[in-house]
């Protein structure tokens, strides 16, 4: 078993997002031309010099993969394809927008030629680990390691927050550069909230008071994406951790036996499904994708929805009820002897970027990574996204949303209450579609809460006991 070896804190990492204000929030084929970086020369590589210190060929064309989801893809041919484009004037930029990025790129993926740059990304991510263990993607330390587009006197990766590069670090190498901080929790409608006298619920014996309540109002109390019902997980997981401390989601990621049989999971489990049997989640809820629910959420028709801090942009043009103000609030308390306080909220890195290791251009890609982690290529993404970036200071100034300034609230109140997780990033398939199945027969009743842990005890072991898959520990 790999070592993950990354010694950094999380706790730091968040210090330091809040403290400079850039709080956010297989198959392999022939790799052709690819070269290992982190100080090593491919054939790829142009003349390095004080402008050009990463050696990129400055008339190569360079092809871009955008996922075009909740952050859409402005802020690439707003922001940063033009720094690009000023930047090196004989350079192409082919650039594609793309709501599925498997369905889209895993063939070129295979045939050995993808494109330069990719924003793998959305329900339709090719997983990162199956990337990284089939030797197709790109070191990225020759990037942390350049000097920054700001400052020529700084590493790249001083200009980060603490962390900011280790989320992307698989073993000892950084093959994912993460631009976003993702605050997740339970959103709710601060607007109707205010109206009504109603107050977040911190326990969950509150919540279910306050469902009942909001179910005589003439409103579903829960929705969710019925469709990627993983999104459920977050609170599921969040939650356990509250309960049982933060060992149980380090069992998760290790894939320890017994890990989602916990009973802090179970116990999250049991009260997530009880929200259907008594009668809080919307009508129709099973069927719906994620624009379906937040979008009935937004309309008024469900009180709350979960997800993370994109969820504001996302929705940006979805038609609200009078008066909407986006809120974020984080997960309830099961009971009062919980480990963790009501305060403690999930929030990671996110929203990866990579450069396939058989791009034509890869030097090309790593700079325009260098390109928006500077101050004017975080700043654009922040004012085109509403999300804030691992970049220190370069959300200064910029006039924060009412949802990303409640998400920037609740973890200031979180200090060093964060939790997160790896094991998304390190085995997708166990996320989508192994803990998406489960999540779907726990919140239907088509399993109980024993049946549900069973199912995703056999989602782990699927990976524990896969000698293709690479494993990785914390």
């Amino acid at each position: 078993m790999t070592k993950y070896s990354a010694d950094w804190s999380r706790r730091s990492f968040l210090r330091g997002a809040l403290a400079t204000g850039a709080l956010v929030l297989p198959g392999s084929g022939a790799l052709v031309g690819c070269a290992t970086s982190g100080g090593g020369q491919d054939s790829t590589e142009g003349e390095k010099s004080a402008d050009n210190p990463l050696g990129v060929p400055t008339d190569s064309p360079l092809e871009v993969y955008i996922f075009n989801g909740g952050f859409g893809d402005k802020y690439a041919t707003e922001v940063h394809e033009p720094i690009y484009k000023k930047t090196y004037p004989n350079a192409k930029i082919n650039h594609k927008a793309e709501v599925d990025i498997a369905g889209a790129l895993q063939s070129r993926f295979v045939g050995g030629n993808p494109p330069d740059f990719v924003n793998d990304s959305g329900d339709g991510q090719i997983p990162l680990g199956q990337l990284v263990s089939d030797k197709q993607l790109y070191d990225l330390t020759d990037l942390f390691d350049a000097p920054s587009w700001d400052d020529p006197n700084t590493k790249v990766r001083d200009t980060l927050v603490p962390g900011a590069v280790e989320q992307g670090t698989f073993g000892d190498k950084p093959f994912v550069m993460n631009m976003a901080l993702t605050v997740y929790g339970t959103w709710y409608n601060k607007a109707l909230f205010d109206k009504n006298g109603w107050e977040p619920p911190k326990t969950w014996d509150d919540m279910l008071t306050l469902c009942a309540e909001i179910k005589k109002a003439g409103i579903a109390p829960w929705t969710y994406p019925g469709v990627h019902a993983r999104y459920m997980s977050w609170p599921l997981l969040s939650m356990a951790a509250k309960l049982g401390g933060p060992d149980v989601l380090k069992a998760i990621d290790n894939l320890e036996e017994g890990a989602w049989q916990n009973e802090a999971v179970k116990e999250s489990a049991n009260a997530l499904a009880g929200l259907r049997t008594k009668g809080f989640v919307l009508p129709g809820t099973e069927g719906m994708d994620h624009i379906q629910a937040q979008g009935q959420w937004c309309a008024g028709k469900a009180a709350f929805v979960p997800c993370g801090s994109w969820l504001e942009n996302e929705q940006k043009d979805a038609p609200k009820a009078a008066g909407f103000e986006f809120a974020v609030m984080p997960d309830p308390l099961l009971s009062s002897d919980s480990k963790l306080p009501y305060e403690t909220i999930y929030a990671t890195p996110g929203e990866p970027y990579i450069v396939p290791a058989a791009a034509k251009n890869p030097r090309g890609g790593l700079e325009y990574m260098r390109i928006m982690l500077s101050k004017e290529g975080a700043k654009g993404f922040t004012e085109k996204v509403s999300s804030l970036t691992v970049v220190k200071g370069a959300a200064e100034g910029v006039e924060l949303p009412p949802g990303l300034t409640s998400a920037k609230a609740v973890l200031e109140a979180a200090g060093d209450n964060v939790i997160s997780y790896m094991w998304r990033e390190w085995y997708g398939d166990m996320w989508n579609p192994g803990i998406n199945a489960q999540m779907q027969d726990l919140l239907t009743g088509r399993k109980n809460v024993d049946q549900f842990a069973e199912g995703c005890e056999a989602e782990a072991k699927k990976v524990r006991d896969d000698d293709s898959v690479t494993k990785y520990t914390r």
